[in-house]
């Protein structure tokens, strides 16, 4: 039986229009951006797309997983509708989970014909970006869209510099880290991204990605820790139909189908000496044998790979192969820690602030001068991930337009407490005082009890410079 294709919506004219999605490049061609809608309902994927489709979107419907799969593989896809319900049994879970591994820059927005907590709380851990019952409110669903596909297109700011993934910071560390990224994605070289967790090694290597010959091609996320090692070469090098018991139609697997493009294998570190062995002869043959094929299948990627261990130390131990490690880490990166660049912590907060007023609809400032002061103090062991969930925190009360201490979440308080008392290093005094006095340089020497002299001395010397001054002195005719 012929699988069925997935089809494209023709653009109704009927409602408001939108501004059109960028186009992008793949070779010589200009591709259309389009929205993924699979649903089995056919009459609710046409009200669907023709409501999508007059709002100045290109659709791509598919009836069932199959379609599905086939379709997340075109690199003009920007986002993913998906049925929690399709044809054939296939849960609309799995295939958004999939749809993420395959495409971790893909949001996916999930229709479900229940709304319950148990629905929302799998949902969220299959990477969703927000769910609706079915039917969906048409005008509420459309707000999730374009909320999800605009973030990084509507207003200029830290995120241009990267063509819309978010690297932010103006500190030396990451300034170094940046101008390094680019450098890389200019090769095809492997890469190993080193640093503690919530640093954003996955936003490093989809930058590296989003900016490297293969732009165009996939870009798949394989969570290394996540694999039982039973089924890594199912899951990395595919199957054929019968197998295995279960096994009924074959799979191509995560490194075909970023063929092409990137892998990026997250939590590297983690991986058995075994499943290691297993990896590292498909990265030199650049070619493995699907579970039940008779021949191999030829794959062309790049890898970049990810972790929060000390690789060297797991060699020591035996329990990291050093011929994969050396075939990694050609290109090296390490993501300093949020306490190593703690005057970024003020465009971060603005960032993450102005998009959370984006998305609810407030006018919130920031944080307040006692707020940072207690904020530089602090050592952020989540690093980025935790200022980003703290500040999510905040905005589920009704946030004040400056952010005061009593507005934190009780937990982060007690570890503010817990770190009280003034700045341990002086690199951190300079620093507190120039940001409670907003960046004026007498204000903050009169805290500090120093020259202003002393005080440029001691900025030169830390390598202290406002984001402020920095984009000013960027910007055209300034």
């Amino acid at each position: 039986m012929k699988e069925p294709a997935a089809e494209q919506t023709d653009p109704r004219r009927a409602g408001p229009a939108r501004l059109a999605l960028p186009d992008r490049m793949r070779g010589d061609v200009m591709v259309k951006s389009a929205i993924l809608l699979a649903e089995t309902d056919a009459r609710l994927r046409g009200q669907l797309a023709a409501f999508i489709a007059a709002r100045g979107y290109r659709v791509v419907e598919a009836s069932d997983a199959r379609a599905a799969a086939r379709a997340i593989r075109s690199p003009c896809l920007v986002l993913a509708i998906v049925a929690a319900r399709l044809r054939e049994g296939d849960d609309g879970l799995r295939v958004a989970a999939s749809m993420r591994e395959m495409r971790c820059d893909l949001p996916v927005i999930l229709l479900a014909s229940d709304s319950s907590e148990e629905l929302a709380v799998a949902a969220l851990r299959a990477g969703c970006a927000d769910y609706f019952r079915t039917p969906p409110p048409l005008e509420e669903l459309m707000a999730s869209v374009e909320r999800r596909l605009w973030r990084g297109h509507a207003a200029a700011g830290p995120t241009d510099e990267t063509g819309g993934i978010e690297m932010i910071g103006h500190s030396p560390p990451m300034r170094e880290v940046r101008d390094y990224l680019f450098k890389v994605a200019a090769t095809d070289s492997n890469t190993l991204i080193t640093g503690e967790t919530g640093t954003g090694k996955e936003l490093a290597a989809a930058l590296i990605h989003r900016h490297s010959a293969r732009r165009d091609r996939p870009f798949v996320c394989v969570n290394c820790a996540a694999i039982p090692e039973g089924l890594l070469e199912s899951e990395l090098f595919g199957y054929e139909r019968g197998a295995f018991t279960g096994a009924q139609s074959s799979k191509e697997g995560t490194l075909k189908l970023a063929d092409g493009g990137t892998v990026f294998f997250d939590e590297i570190g983690d991986m058995s000496p075994f499943s290691q062995a297993k990896l590292l002869r498909a990265i030199e043959a650049r070619e493995a044998r699907p579970l039940g094929a008779r021949r191999e299948v030829a794959f062309d990627i790049r890898v970049i790979a990810a972790t929060n261990r000390n690789l060297e130390q797991l060699m020591a131990e035996q329990k990291f192969r050093p011929d994969l490690f050396f075939r990694l880490n050609v290109a090296s990166i390490h993501l300093p820690p949020l306490r190593a660049r703690k005057e970024d912590l003020v465009p971060l907060s603005r960032h993450y602030i102005g998009r959370m007023n984006r998305e609810r609809g407030t006018d919130v400032e920031g944080f307040s001068a006692q707020t940072l002061e207690a904020l530089i103090r602090y050592d952020w062991p989540g690093n980025v991930r935790e200022l980003k969930n703290l500040i999510e925190a905040v905005f589920i009360g009704e946030p004040p337009r400056l952010i005061a201490p009593a507005n934190l979440p009780p937990g982060f308080r007690i570890r503010l407490e817990q770190s009280a008392g003034p700045p341990e290093s002086e690199r951190d005094r300079v620093l507190s005082a120039l940001l409670a006095a907003n960046w004026n340089k007498s204000r903050a020497a009169q805290q500090l009890r120093w020259s202003r002299m002393t005080l440029y001395r001691k900025m030169s010397r830390y390598h202290m410079v406002n984001d402020t001054s920095v984009r000013r002195a960027a910007e055209p005719n300034s």
